[in-house]
């Protein structure tokens, strides 16, 4: 399996069209860029600086008329990681971004997750890039997907969560 970078992975929001959605499912990231941001809200401390690339994008791409979407499945009560991303998350949405949660403990019993299970990022119903992370969390990089049997079926379920989910000035954890 050939794995693109989160560098190469973030020029694909230079080419969709119309819609971008990114369906996360860890209760925990380890992103390097983070660490720092994290631990110094674990001490009281909120810096949001470093997610100044990432919204500069999303405001370009979403003031273009484009959609850029969130569905973030989450065990409650919430890891201290998802805490984090609830009390960080009105950037991502004053950016332009949807999100939308969805507790875990709501989900059909029987509902089967395509890829493996991992993330990935639905871009114009046609691409995905499917996240991979070590053992330890790290991101390891993502795969990206055309085949249309597999995009379907994450359309199939992007749809299902997405009219399931709370959007997130409804949320409370």
């Amino acid at each position: 399996m050939e794995l693109i970078s989160s560098a190469e992975r973030n020029r694909l929001f230079e080419s969709f069209a119309h819609d971008a959605f990114h369906l996360e499912l860890r209760d925990d990231y380890s992103v390097p860029t983070e660490d720092g941001p994290y631990e110094s809200w674990l001490r009281g401390t909120v810096d949001n600086s470093f997610m100044v690339p990432w919204t500069q994008l999303m405001k370009r791409i979403t003031d273009s008329g484009k959609t850029v979407r969130r569905v973030r499945v989450v065990t409650e009560p919430h890891s201290s990681y998802i805490q984090w991303e609830y009390a960080t998350a009105h950037v991502n949405v004053e950016a332009g971004e949807s999100i939308r949660w969805l507790p875990r403990h709501k989900l059909h019993e029987d509902l089967v997750f395509p890829v493996e299970g991992h993330d990935w990022w639905l871009f114009d119903d046609r691409l995905l890039a499917v996240g991979h992370f070590d053992g330890t969390g790290r991101v390891l990089g993502s795969e990206v997907i055309d085949d249309p049997e597999t995009v379907a079926e994450c359309v199939r379920l992007r749809d299902l969560l997405w009219a399931s989910a709370i959007p997130h000035f409804e949320y409370t954890p």
